[in-house]
């Protein structure tokens, strides 16, 4: 019994320490934000002889209901129409392929150059179809634009983002700030805007301004081409191959800009189970570029200390899932064998935990003017964030163990939630785990109300959370069906 304590005391101790880590470096990107947020790098506009083409690519797989969407956006951006070039990079099985044509064939007859490619086979998914497309473009093409199908460039955007890549030969990526086009659909999507607006406002600016690496947001971002080259290309060695294009090129050499100026409206998902899909993917994706990259960044010479260990922990954040399922499967059992929880030896860096929720306190006011409304709904964010901690956890897992899975691609929905076809109209078997870890978390909560009463809040936080979780996920199967039922 003594060796079982001391076991789990060890696991939920380290797993509160690495956790306390995870919240330091959070406090430091706000810190470099909170130093360099009044710091502005302007480029000077081109003439209308100096600008270049450029190419702007669209990966896309079963689409249907925002494709049209995208391309007649992407073709009313305010570029000469002889130096745009679009290509919808189509991989769909689906009726997508059909409505994709059918636009690209209306926008073709108006004169814009919209090219459809269409692949039998999805090779290297969206990183294959982007490499398919680069070796399809003449080659007197620098630059390409990427645009994900859940988002609406404004026309400006190439204007407000090429001078600075035409200007400066060493940069290879300008970034743009996600923003969104159904914030107020249902508290998921406010909480994900919360998550969104928090990584785009303090993490990228800070990374960016301070000169640590950043990464490649997978959308919204102009790339000079040779700079992918240089980089050895797209890769479907991982399923986050934007973060993996990323790291290697700035391994590289070449400089990274971001522009939170510069801001592209996007759909978040409205369904949890699209929304952990998404969050799984990015997950197992950023634990596959961990287990690459970080020796590469250690060995780099050219790096200083400080790029190796925020790009450590950047690239290590989502190791915060498994280490908040082992320390919540500890603390009931701790508490029943030891009538209490060990306590972390973090000292000072207890202070850190402050850091999450200013990053988003500080980014609604920088970003909204009733700033004071909107971080009323933090909870919630606690909420969903830590709700999703499982699916997350077995992603991670899957990441580390080096297991094959297919890209999954986020389905869109364009305000059609119950009545898409892409919803899921079944009930995940992480819903049933998430139930259990719930009732788990209120039961150590009700031992620790006799043991260790101080314990209580976090246990009933848990347990709170996975609740909504799978409450949420639950509500959303029901929707669905009830929509199929009446249709």
């Amino acid at each position: 019994m003594a060796l079982l304590v001391t076991v789990l005391s060890t696991v939920y101790v380290v797993s509160g320490v690495l956790l306390t880590l995870c919240a330091f470096s959070i406090l430091i990107l706000l810190v470099q934000y909170l130093l360099h947020r009044h710091e502005r790098v302007t480029a000077a506009a081109l003439t209308a002889e100096t600008l270049p083409t450029v190419a702007v690519q669209l990966p896309i797989y079963n689409e249907l209901y925002v494709v049209e969407r995208l391309v007649r956006a992407c073709a009313a951006l305010d570029y000469p129409r002889d130096r745009l070039i679009i290509q919808v990079l189509d991989d769909s099985t689906d009726e997508t392929q059909q409505t994709a044509q059918a636009v690209c064939a209306d926008l073709q007859a108006q004169g814009v150059d919209v090219r459809y490619v269409h692949r039998e086979n999805r090779v290297g998914y969206k990183a294959g179809a982007l490499a398919h497309g680069l070796t399809l473009l003449p080659p007197d093409v620098q630059y390409v634009a990427i645009f994900d199908a859940d988002f609406v460039p404004r026309p400006d955007f190439l204007h407000r983002t090429v001078p600075y890549l035409v200007q400066n030969e060493r940069v290879g990526l300008v970034q743009a700030r996600w923003s969104h086009l159904n914030r107020e659909e249902n508290v998921l999507t406010r909480w994900q805007a919360f998550a969104v607006d928090g990584h785009f406002v303090i993490e990228q600016t800070a990374r960016s301004r301070s000169g640590l690496l950043m990464n490649f947001n997978g959308t919204c971002g102009v790339w000079r081409i040779s700079a992918i080259q240089d980089s050895g290309g797209w890769s479907d060695n991982t399923l986050a191959e934007d973060l993996d294009l990323s790291y290697r090129a700035q391994l590289k050499g070449w400089r990274f800009m971001y522009l939170p100026e510069v801001d592209v409206p996007g759909e978040l998902p409205p369904q949890i189970a699209a929304f952990k899909e998404q969050q799984a993917r990015w997950a197992k994706g950023g634990t596959q570029c961990m287990k690459l990259l970080i020796p590469r960044i250690w060995k780099d010479p050219h790096l200083s200390l400080g790029q190796k260990l925020m790009g450590s922990m950047h690239l290590s954040q989502y190791l915060a899932h498994p280490l908040i399922i082992l320390m919540l499967l500890c603390a009931p059992i701790l508490l029943i064998l030891s009538g209490s929880l060990p306590n972390l030896p973090i000292g000072p860096l207890a202070y850190a935990w402050i850091a999450p929720p200013m990053v988003f306190v500080v980014s609604q006011g920088a970003l909204y003017k009733d700033w004071k409304r909107r971080v009323l709904q933090i909870p919630a964010l606690f909420a969903f964030g830590t709700g999703i901690a499982w699916s997350n956890a077995r992603a991670v897992t899957s990441g580390i163990l080096s297991r094959k899975s297919e890209f999954k691609r986020t389905p869109k929905y364009a305000r059609m939630a119950a009545s898409n076809k892409y919803a899921a109209a079944r009930v995940s078997r992480n819903v049933y785990v998430e139930i259990f870890l719930s009732l788990y978390a209120f039961a150590g909560a009700y031992i620790a109300l006799r043991f260790s009463p101080a314990a209580m809040p976090y246990l009933l936080t848990y347990g709170f959370a996975f609740a909504v979780v799978a409450f949420w996920g639950l509500r959303d199967v029901w929707e669905v069906r009830r929509a199929a039922a009446h249709a």
